[in-house]
């Protein structure tokens, strides 16, 4: 039996997940930020009530692709995914397990210029990316990036451990966006809560 073999069984893929993200963890615990990799749980709050109209998909910080698979479950073709990773090993990994999924190794702050779908035309972000753990200024940079890559009325999903948006009030007043906790995860380890980020509506 091949290793690919092997890892046609879903315990087996979790298994190889788990390793890659310690690895990874190991290699750059401050840019992974976190001590395990998101559970099916949060997945499935991330991605609750999107679809192939919401696409196409950008995802940031895909690490071992938790959010990537909970995607392509909710009906998103693979090809109306890109996905931004920085970490080499993830973004090999990720690619060689999803072929279908473009996968962009590169910094998320250069999501406005990374984006295979063109400025404006993204109908979702999904953002897996410790903010809380990043400068103010990249997070603009991400932030900024990402809502000039969506569509006027698309939408900018992420997810904290701690216990407010983990985007602070100035950013958003700056970039335009109004933020709201769609869900909290008791269940994930540790506990997570879901923000979606959308454009202000100004009164006329």
């Amino acid at each position: 039996m091949t290793r690919h073999e092997r890892l046609t069984d879903p315990r087996d893929r979790h298994f190889s997940a788990a390793l890659d993200f310690g690895r990874e963890w190991l290699r750059a615990p401050l840019r992974v930020g976190a001590v395990a990799p998101s559970g099916s749980a949060l997945a499935r709050a991330m991605t609750r009530g999107l679809s192939d109209e919401d696409g196409p998909v950008l995802e940031l910080g895909p690490g071992t692709g938790v959010f990537t698979a909970a995607l392509l479950a909710r009906g998103i073709p693979p090809e109306r995914i890109a996905a931004i990773e920085l970490g080499e090993h993830f973004a090999v990994a990720l690619a060689r397990r999803l072929p279908r999924v473009t996968v962009l190794q590169g910094d998320a702050a250069r999501v406005g210029r990374l984006t295979p779908f063109g400025a404006g035309q993204a109908g979702s972000v999904v953002c897996g990316l410790p903010l809380l753990s990043m400068p103010p200024s990249i997070v603009l940079r991400i932030l900024a990036g990402g809502f000039a890559a969506l569509k006027p009325d698309g939408q900018f999903r992420l997810f904290t451990y701690g216990p407010k948006c983990p985007v602070p009030a100035p950013i958003l007043d700056r970039v335009g966006i109004v933020a709201r906790r769609a869900a909290f995860v008791p269940l994930n380890i540790p506990p997570a809560s879901v923000y979606i980020l959308k454009r202000e509506v100004r009164a006329a």
